[in-house]
């Protein structure tokens, strides 16, 4: 009787260890979550990793060296073009400057006189003349001598060339009032290349200089940028770089901002490879830059290449090998079946199925920390 006893009690230990291994062990370790496909678009994105860039970049600095007297904008403000960005001392120029105005006045107060000095002459002219043509009547009717006519001769022809000699000193006057304004448009334009204007209407990016520092000639006093040229320097794998083209539309996360995601598009696909990385330069542009924007700040870029419409579509993760052919699990009479699928297109996050799906198909989500799954395998769910 104890014998039996003992045997019974084996026999229900032995039981209630299978049935708490099958409930505890067997059955969550071969209880598997399920999803079915869904039906949408779906797009393909080749996804890149930058940094805030542009194309153009203008490197502001004076023609001439000298001191800095003035800095009239700082990094992080817009500036208009034209506007004047900071002055540099030009030194004995300003006193050059009115020294050639103060002669060009002398020259066109000398150019004045002798005008009216000329008005003077041509008036003694006409009285000359017609004393001469006077003297030339009486000479010939005997009224005058020969002196007295060569005389009022002479008085006219003197004034005559006293006329042609102020002529030529009023020539001589316009032409050295010509030559001091020469020089004066000289003095002022070299006055300019001591003041430095904005080229475009931009954004300061960097101050590289300060007031009272002595500048060589074509030193870097500001850096700007043309806003529109903003863009995000990508890089991209060489191995799937073939599928963007200019113009693909895309999505820009900035570091700073990594959950709103920004519009852009393709604006151009550098034509060099980098050998060492080998990777692609892709520079994406902003639909609508966004104010403020920080130079050199770290980016992705998403870039749809392709994009299909109405297509059914499972999360990439369900997506798994077996025997060379890429499916998913799917579960058929309590058992879970490999389904291999056609595949349209890969996204982000998602693949469209050409081929071996319906919208009511079953699809196991595979899990680490349970039984790996294989054909046949009975699974709950």
């Amino acid at each position: 009787m104890k014998k039996w006893m003992k045997y019974t009690i084996a026999i229900l230990l032995i039981l209630t260890a299978g049935i708490l291994f099958y409930v505890k062990v067997y059955t969550p370790k071969t209880t598997f979550k399920t999803t079915t496909p869904k039906q949408g678009n779906i797009e393909a994105n080749v996804f890149g990793i930058g940094e805030v860039g542009a194309r153009d970049v203008y490197s502001v600095g004076s023609q001439m060296g000298g001191k800095i007297l003035t800095l009239l904008s700082d990094q992080g403000q817009w500036v208009k073009k034209g506007q004047l960005l900071a002055t540099i001392d030009p030194v004995d120029l300003p006193p050059l400057h009115e020294e050639a105005k103060m002669a060009r006045l002398k020259t066109i107060q000398e150019s004045t006189v002798l005008q009216k000095e000329l008005e003077n002459l041509r008036a003694q002219k006409t009285l000359a003349l017609l004393t001469y043509g006077r003297y030339q009547k009486l000479k010939r009717q005997g009224y005058v001598s020969q002196s007295e006519y060569d005389k009022a001769k002479t008085e006219f022809e003197s004034i005559q060339a006293q006329i042609a000699a102020t002529m030529a000193r009023i020539d001589s006057s316009k032409s050295e009032t010509v030559r001091m304004e020469k020089n004066i448009e000289g003095i002022q334009e070299k006055l300019k290349r001591y003041e430095v204007y904005s080229p475009i209407n931009g954004y300061v990016i960097s101050k590289d200089a300060e007031v009272a520092q002595t500048l060589t000639p074509s030193q870097t006093i500001f850096r700007i940028v043309d806003p529109k040229t903003v863009w995000i320097k990508a890089y991209i794998d060489e191995r799937i770089s073939a599928q963007v083209k200019t113009g693909n539309p895309a999505k820009i996360f900035l570091r700073s901002h990594p959950d709103k995601p920004l519009a852009g598009y393709v604006a151009r696909i550098s034509a060099m490879s980098d050998a060492v990385t080998q990777e692609r330069e892709v520079n994406v542009a902003f639909d609508t830059l966004p104010i403020p924007f920080y130079m050199n700040e770290q980016a992705e870029v998403s870039i749809s290449t392709k994009t299909v419409k109405d297509t059914i579509k499972i999360p990439l993760s369900l997506l798994r090998q077996n025997n060379g052919q890429y499916g998913v699990w799917t579960v058929e009479d309590d058992k879970a079946h490999f389904q291999p699928l056609k595949i349209t297109l890969r996204g982000e996050d998602e693949v469209g199925i050409a081929q071996g799906l319906t919208k009511e198909s079953i699809l196991l989500i595979p899990d680490a920390r349970k039984k790996s799954l294989f054909e046949g395998m009975r699974v709950h769910f």
